[in-house]
């Protein structure tokens, strides 16, 4: 496998940076922009492998977004079993009477989702 991608955006050659300038003279042309793979130490899978900045990724999801969206499209929703704790504690608040701020308790809710683990 290649340390190098080339900028999966088909117009990163258009657009018009110093980093995309090649050749001498006369002969210049602008070059879709080769990106280091693993760039960002250790997310083999990251988007950042394909696309050379964030501009490009978002003008080839313009282009090509609703193509990807058909060709990996979701037919029904994916659920994952879930336990929803509920739990009471005191807590404060400041209010300010005017001069100062007064610290007053009340009865506050904590609601915290864990996974059920079906296996």
């Amino acid at each position: 496998m290649s340390d190098y991608n080339w900028c999966h955006n088909p117009d990163c050659h258009k657009i018009e940076t110093q980093s995309r300038v090649r050749g001498t003279g006369d002969n210049k042309v602008l070059r879709t922009r080769r990106i280091k793979v693993d760039r960002y130490n250790g997310y083999q899978s990251n988007i950042w492998n394909y696309f050379c900045n964030q501009s490009c990724l978002m003008q080839f999801l313009n282009k090509f977004g609703q193509q990807i969206a058909n060709t990996y499209s979701v037919k029904q929703p994916s659920e994952t079993p879930i336990k929803v704790i509920k739990e009471k504690y005191e807590s404060h608040r400041y209010q300010h009477n005017g001069n100062d701020y007064v610290r007053t308790p009340y009865q506050a809710t904590r609601t915290t989702i864990k996974r059920v683990d079906n296996a």
